[in-house]
């Protein structure tokens, strides 16, 4: 009985030193919310990985049904991280002896805010919002219902953004509204008013059922500018200098979407320098870049007609990004990332160089200071 006894006892610590090494349990479902304007419910759905260790994937329930992997997780004891590549995020926490509940904040292109989480049942987990239904994709639709107010100077930051079918502008000039609604770079703007730095928040929802794409939310913005702006104007062609986006010797390192083409595009940054585009044409990308990046216009010379879906990160210089007011540091030379037309090259396969060409520009006849809501 005494040799049974030890046998028993020698199992008992082996089982107790497997379950020491593999770390605590953490699968399940962790729900909290981001503490970033006017709070983010964010939902972790953690699993047992194949190869050992963990894998998660995330849903921000406020901003739509799409789920994000999670590229890595680590548990230490009770030091528990993880990071999302694509989208800069990492996140560092400490969860509690009894798991459950992460104490922590997340981390996304240098800000970072509070973001605690629950440990919940099934029953009790948020439900993740149904894929919204799109739009059709050959519909021309304007504003059904629209806001127009003054921005809040204290709020930091700009968006523009989808949400179902809500189309939603935050710290947004009326420089910024055209130029993204209109395709065009701010030096394609002629005769514009002086206040035209003013900021502005719209928000409204479409007069056509179903979630629009990147190109009906220029239209929506078109419209809410000549019927709240009275907008009018002309279009010229002038020469000037402009940046090509040609492909580079070797051909293009791109990955074609698995969306459908109606599905909204996004041109949406992590970080100055880093930059996540998917379901996008080279023309979206031109768009997106001489509207946001460059200091001046863009022209697709690619030849390149499909829908993509890449990241592009590089070390911003000072002529990149005045439309966020951001200051660009000097340049370091430690800093890991390339340049703009290195990193083109090196991830995607382009190329990027100043030339002379033909370009369009718009020319302003009439604007007004948008009329109350």
């Amino acid at each position: 009985m005494k040799v049974i006894a030890l046998r028993f006892a020698a199992v008992l610590l082996f089982a107790i030193g497997v379950l020491h090494a593999q770390g605590p349990d953490i699968s399940g479902n962790w729900q909290g919310t981001l503490q970033a304007g006017q709070g983010l419910r964010t939902l972790l759905k953690i699993s047992k990985a194949d190869s050992g260790g963990w894998k998660a994937v995330m849903y921000s329930i406020d901003q739509g049904s799409n789920s994000i992997n999670v590229t890595s997780i680590t548990v230490d004891k009770l030091n528990f991280s993880f990071t999302i590549k694509p989208l800069d995020v990492t996140y560092s926490g400490i969860l509690k002896s009894d798991r459950t509940s992460i104490t922590g904040n997340a981390t996304q292109g240098g800000a970072t805010h509070v973001l605690n989480f629950t440990h919940v049942t099934p029953e009790n987990t948020w439900a993740i919002p149904e894929p919204p239904k799109s739009m059709p994709a050959d519909a021309k639709p304007k504003f059904d219902v629209v806001t127009v107010k003054p921005s809040d100077p204290n709020k930091p930051g700009k968006l523009f953004t989808i949400r179902g079918r809500q189309v939603m502008t935050i710290n947004t000039t009326v420089n910024d509204l055209i130029t993204f609604a209109y395709s065009l770079q701010t030096k394609e703007v002629l005769n514009a008013p002086s206040w035209m730095d003013e900021k502005y928040d719209v928000d409204g929802v479409p007069d056509v059922e179903g979630q629009p794409n990147i190109q009906q939310m220029r239209l929506l913005i078109q419209d809410a500018l000549v019927e709240r702006f009275g907008l009018k104007f002309h279009t010229e062609q002038r020469e000037m200098t402009a940046y090509a986006l040609t492909v580079a010797k070797g051909g293009p390192k791109l990955t074609l979407t698995a969306d459908q083409p109606n599905a909204p595009g996004n041109f949406l940054f992590g970080g100055l320098g880093k930059l996540r585009v998917t379901n996008s044409t080279m023309k979206d990308f031109c768009h997106g870049m001489q509207e946001a990046v460059m200091d001046k216009p863009v022209v697709d010379q690619t030849g390149l007609t499909e829908r993509y879906d890449f990241n592009l990160n590089w070390t911003p210089d000072q002529s990149q990004f005045a439309s966020f007011g951001a200051h660009i540091p000097a340049p370091n030379p430690d800093d890991p990332l390339p340049s703009l037309y290195t990193a083109l090259q090196e991830q995607l396969g382009l190329k990027m160089e100043a030339t002379k060409a033909k370009v369009d520009v718009m020319v302003i006849d009439h604007l007004d200071k948008p009329s109350a809501n």
